[in-house]
């Protein structure tokens, strides 16, 4: 089963969609499998991190930023040569074990969209099995 969902990126962030994911995997019936999570963009990602304490994400935007700054060196027309940079080191995938119908994850784990290159529409999709 293949499930697509938009976002609206008004800012950088990373947007936790732990629910959604949660939503296609009881709407899929799989009680033993695996969820892929992809996003088909190219200044955005997908990750698994804490989702306890909001300052997390706070210092993963920050630890980005300062490894991926804008740079006058960047020749990309667009301008957001560092968004691709941040993107390709995020990945752009998550697969997520499910067992007894649930998604198997840590104690703090949740699943992030990463939006790097904002304002935008995006989607993502998740694809039971």
């Amino acid at each position: 089963m293949l499930v697509e969902y938009t976002l609206k990126t008004p800012r950088a962030d990373f947007i936790n969609i732990t629910p959604q994911v949660r939503e296609a995997v009881a709407k899929s019936g799989v009680t033993e499998g695996i969820a892929v999570i992809y996003c088909p963009h190219t200044t955005a990602g997908i990750t698994m991190n804490e989702n306890a304490d909001p300052d997390v994400v706070r210092d993963l935007l920050f630890g980005l930023n300062k490894a991926f700054s804008d740079r006058a060196e960047f020749r990309h027309a667009e301008g957001n040569s560092a968004a691709h940079l941040k993107a390709s080191c995020v990945g752009s995938s998550a697969t997520v074990i499910i067992d007894g119908g649930r998604l198997l994850l840590g104690t703090w784990q949740g699943i992030y969209f990463c939006e790097f290159d904002p304002p935008r529409s995006r989607k993502f999709y998740v694809k039971v099995m």
